[in-house]
């Protein structure tokens, strides 16, 4: 039973410290998301070359997808005409790292692993890019991809994908009243131009409610139960796993492989993936070894691998697999010989550090806590009424 109530303790504590930086990520990553058209990804991602390799990883890495919903997105980018190497650049960037996550980092981790997670991700998404171009090498007109001109399907998969770049070009001033993909916000009639007038009208009034409704619903429901997965099995690994399981296999290769292993196949986000590193940390791991993992999770799972296969095929997914752990590695060495030499111990939280706080800010804290607690409560009421309503409507339908 004293186990048991040590494991509530730790739950909450870590839910208590993570609590009020989500909160403010949730809100950056809906602003950024209401603020940012996929029109400008799609503008800046169209060639193979270093600079577009670039514009990927430093778009994509604050972005508020996870490694769910970068997959939809990526999907999106690559059949709009996207490059190989962009596209990669961008599927890794962008689910290693964003807002939110470095937020909850630097709660939960400190502000060493705050600094790191953005610069390792972003420049391991060029790296994995580049060994794309160079053994890869994309078809020479991107534009040739087999989704990118197909107008008979262009209007079933995506209206973004029913103007070519190439027209764009020609015709700057005609996306705005021939596709979606101009406006800043994407309207339920793809191609209605009344629709489209209407959206942008009513836009300015119900920015803050749309970016309120994104953060609160969409995002929050995309890493919701990875986060409360992740912050249990924290909770669990600091109440239960001794210090010497996880820190047998030394600080080596051996144990970053041991992480990287662990991390590819998990269908985890960067958010998620925190709790879980401060879990290893304070059972004694080394900051580099949990840095692969922050790295090799969120940025692989077996949806992402699959995708990659099928649209790019299984040389650009070795590849991708490849520089995602090499990269990890790494940065992982250079992080462990980096605290070893300049003394950043400090910078690291090795364990949540909420008893450090006084009374004022645990209060602060705890109303956080509450309030994120609240919304998720709400996402859980609304999908079991969805499920419900559903149910009662399909007992009408079988049974007149």
């Amino acid at each position: 039973m004293t186990d048991l109530m040590l494991l509530v303790q730790n739950f909450i504590s870590l839910f208590m410290e993570s609590a009020p930086w989500l909160l403010l990520g949730l809100l950056v990553a809906g602003i950024m998301h209401e603020l940012v058209p996929v029109s400008f990804l799609e503008r800046h991602m169209g060639s193979s070359s270093t600079a577009s390799i670039t514009k990927a990883a430093v778009i994509g890495a604050p972005l508020p997808l996870c490694s769910c919903g970068v997959i939809p997105a990526a999907l999106g980018l690559r059949r709009s005409g996207a490059s190989k190497p962009s596209t990669i650049s961008f599927l890794v960037s962008t689910p290693e790292t964003g807002v939110d996550s470095v937020s909850v980092s630097y709660a939960l981790l400190g502000p060493l692993f705050a600094i790191v997670r953005p610069i390792a991700a972003i420049v391991s998404a060029i790296y994995a890019g580049l060994m794309v171009r160079w053994f890869d090498g994309d078809i020479a007109n991107t534009h040739k991809h087999p989704h990118s001109h197909a107008p008979e399907n262009a209007d079933k998969a995506s209206c973004c994908a029913s103007e070519t770049p190439v027209a764009a070009a020609v015709s700057p001033q005609t996306p705005k009243s021939s596709s979606c993909c101009a406006s800043e916000k994407p309207v339920t009639a793809c191609c209605d131009d009344t629709a489209a007038t209407q959206a942008s009208s009513v836009k300015p009034t119900n920015k803050f409610t749309e970016v309120f409704r994104y953060a609160s619903g969409k995002l929050l429901e995309d890493i919701v139960v990875w986060l409360l997965v992740g912050l249990a099995l924290a909770a669990a690994i600091k109440t239960w796993v001794p210090t010497d399981f996880l820190t047998q296999w030394g600080d080596g290769v051996i144990a970053m492989l041991v992480m990287a292993v662990i991390g590819i196949p998990m269908y985890i986000c960067a958010t998620a993936s925190t709790p879980l590193a401060v879990g290893f940390l304070a059972a004694g791991l080394s900051p580099g070894a949990v840095l692969v993992f922050l790295m090799a999770g969120p940025a692989t799972n077996v949806s992402t691998m699959g995708m990659i296969k099928q649209e790019m095929g299984f040389r650009t997914l070795c590849l991708y697999l490849f520089s995602v752990t090499t990269a990890s590695i790494g940065f992982g060495y250079l992080l462990n010989y980096a605290v070893s030499a300049l003394s950043l111990e400090g910078l690291i939280h090795m364990e949540s550090q909420l008893h450090s706080h006084g009374a004022n800010i645990q209060t602060l804290y705890a109303a956080c806590a509450i309030l994120l607690a609240a919304l998720m409560a709400r996402l859980g009421i609304k999908k079991v009424s969805a499920r419900l309503a559903q149910r009662e409507e399909s007992h009408q339908d079988c049974c007149g």
